[in-house]
């Protein structure tokens, strides 16, 4: 190769690697201008103050068991079957019903905030009294109340019970699930509206499920970017502000569901979350460990009686009598010392304890060792 021909290798070779340098430059920064993987919808993190569902309760009666319903130390239920006979012109005594085809109940369910009336839900029934199962029973026609007294629901239908119960008269029998507790699908029907109205309105509150500053700033952004204009501001840490603007004042809905759809990155604390009762730990992504020293051993300590009986000698005087022998032994694993860099990842503190061989167990010792010597930046919660 001459000379001349030198320099023009050089600059190709130059060439390569400035083009190769802006190819591997490109898929990067596309990563680095991605959205954060862990961005969700601000519909995931919050709800629309005034929207959530009302519980509504009443008491009833389920008739037509098969002998299973409640006896006749069910007082309550009695009465109120004789009550609800003398509405119909027949009357009884209540100390003369002795019927096993019969169990008091009380209806729960869940009204719904934009229930129409006419609407039909999901209803659970419950036995009060003690009735062994409410398998083939029907609900009779029962009012449900809001907590105001009014009437929100009316009740009545066939139950569907996912379980049974059987027995015979000398006590024996078999049950299978929870056969007390029933299920009234579209049993209720609305008979009264909840009177929250989302048309018209000119703003509306976004309360957040887990109040952080972070997050709510975060959320504001959020929606002022994606909207182009100022329509949020957080009113403190768990409850943003939001107004509907102009163009969306005719299709409010249309606005909340823009809203609902923001993508937001959330915060938390850094927490590790510990069950001793059941030896589960978990460590939040964010929980950071200051450089600390770790010693992990265990000692186990095993105790073994025997019992064994002192025979006197031949033509003695002593008496036979019986001797109790402990063994203790102590054994104690060998410690090892781990050194813990700081600023470690919760990836590498569960490598670096697994290859230490600690257990659960003992890793809810060493955590809360290490929380007590001020090394681990997060809230340690134990339940």
């Amino acid at each position: 190769m001459s000379a001349r021909t030198r320099p023009n290798a050089r600059v190709l070779r130059r060439a390569v690697r400035r083009t190769t340098r802006c190819a591997l430059l490109v898929p990067i920064a596309a990563v680095l201008l991605a959205p954060a993987a862990d961005a969700i919808r601000l519909k995931e993190l919050s709800s629309i103050q005034g929207v959530r569902d009302n519980q509504v309760i009443g008491y009833g009666l389920v008739v037509g068991l098969n002998g299973t319903g409640d006896k006749s130390q069910a007082v309550f239920t009695t009465r109120s079957l004789a009550g609800m006979l003398t509405k119909m012109g027949i009357a009884v005594d209540p100390g003369a019903i002795r019927v096993k085809n019969v169990a008091a109940v009380m209806i729960t369910a869940d009204l719904p905030p934009f229930a129409r009336s006419g609407s039909r839900l999901d209803a659970t029934v419950s036995s009060i009294g003690d009735a062994r199962s409410l398998e083939g029973g029907t609900l009779l026609v029962t009012p449900l109340y809001g907590t105001d007294g009014n009437i929100y629901a009316l009740a009545q239908g066939a139950l569907s019970v996912g379980g049974f119960s059987a027995g015979g008269d000398g006590g024996s029998g078999v049950v299978k699930n929870h056969p007390t507790v029933g299920r009234l699908v579209g049993g209720a029907t609305v008979e009264r509206e909840l009177g929250y109205a989302i048309e018209g309105r000119t703003s509306f509150d976004v309360a957040l499920a887990e109040p952080d500053f972070t997050t709510a700033l975060r959320a504001v952004r959020a929606l002022n970017r994606d909207f182009g204009a100022e329509v949020a501001h957080a009113l403190d840490a768990g409850t943003l502000r939001v107004e509907v603007p102009e163009k969306y004042r005719d299709d409010v809905v249309g606005f909340v569901s823009r809203v609902e759809g923001v993508e937001v990155e959330p915060d938390a604390v850094a927490q590790v979350i510990i069950n001793e009762r059941t030896g589960t730990v978990v460590i939040g992504a964010d929980v950071r460990i200051a450089k600390v020293a770790v010693s992990h051993g265990n000692l186990s300590v095993s105790i073994a009686v025997t019992n064994t009986v002192s025979q006197p000698a031949p033509f003695g005087q002593g008496e036979t009598t019986p001797v109790q022998n402990t063994d203790v032994e102590a054994e104690e694993d060998e410690a090892r010392l781990a050194i813990v860099e700081g600023g470690v990842t919760i990836e590498e503190l569960v490598q670096g304890l697994n290859a230490m061989g600690v257990t659960p167990r003992n890793l809810i010792v060493i955590l809360q060792s290490i929380k007590a010597a001020g090394a681990l930046s997060a809230d340690l919660e134990i339940l």
